[in-house]
């Protein structure tokens, strides 16, 4: 049962200029520097409802960071990202938390609380919904909120776990928890930096195929940062590859070659 309804079709890795206008995260031109380090050089990229977009690059050539200020939880030099139709560059304070809402963050490092439970986590994902005295305690969330956390569970196939301590979960089970977290927040889009890079290559792939899951049968934007190309081909519907803080390709994936991969890394062998 999902919290959103599902599109009837996957949506087109060409779209037009008229649904261009409806993607839910549009970013233009960003640049970002660390000291003398200009770590994105004017990056853009459209991330479309019921798509799955994978970033592919070397360490260190800005996909993270991209991440990060697609949604301002790093403030870029100059460009700007629209996330659900609203410029964030011109957002501060409560505006900008609100706007914020419409994207689910999914990181590396799988921080869940790990003395509560599965359901409690997912709980979580509502906060930014709800007053904080009803967050303090598990037992204060709303009905409304349980309801969906445990909706949320049984979409990624968690719900048999639901009171089961996080600290309990391997590594593949406490992921698709905190996707799931994500989804209960509601967010239109779900950006997954590196989601797989700690799991095996089972549980890899079951995280993938979760995340297109949601993508395609759900109608959300998701846009996840990668470091294994194998798993990007047969889960993407798009690529954008980077390289030294540029674009270099964006493209389906069936139409990107070996070759176009391998160039991604070719300056690390070179050095």
């Amino acid at each position: 049962m999902p919290l959103q309804p599902a599109l009837g079709s996957r949506s087109s890795p060409e779209p037009s200029r008229a649904s261009a206008l409806d993607a839910p995260l549009v970013i233009d031109g960003i640049h970002k520097r660390f000291g003398a380090n200009q770590v994105l050089k004017g990056v853009g990229l459209k991330l479309d409802r019921g798509e799955l977009l994978a970033v592919l690059g070397a360490n260190g050539c800005g996909k993270s960071t991209l991440l990060r200020c697609a949604i301002r939880l790093l403030d870029p030099d100059a460009g700007s990202s629209r996330l659900g139709g609203r410029d964030l560059a011109l957002l501060k304070g409560k505006e900008l938390r609100l706007a914020r809402r419409e994207a689910a963050v999914v990181f590396q490092q799988i921080a869940l609380v790990k003395r509560r439970s599965a359901l409690d986590n997912v709980c979580c994902g509502a906060l930014g919904r709800i007053p904080l005295r009803r967050s303090l305690t598990p037992a204060a969330f709303p009905h409304e909120v349980v309801q969906r956390a445990t909706i949320a569970l049984q979409r990624v196939g968690m719900l048999d776990r639901a009171w089961q301590p996080a600290q309990t979960l391997s590594g593949g089970q406490a992921q698709r928890v905190a996707i799931a977290r994500a989804y209960c927040q509601q967010a239109s889009v779900i950006l997954a930096d590196e989601p797989v890079s700690a799991l095996d290559p089972r549980a890899a792939e079951e995280v993938m195929t979760l995340l297109g899951d949601l993508a395609h049968n759900d109608g959300l934007g998701v846009l996840t940062v990668l470091h294994q190309p194998d798993l990007a081909l047969r889960h993407a519907d798009r690529i954008v590859g980077m390289r030294v803080g540029e674009v270099v390709f964006d493209k389906p994936s069936p139409e990107v070659t070996p070759q176009e991969v391998d160039a991604l890394y070719q300056h690390l062998r070179e050095t």
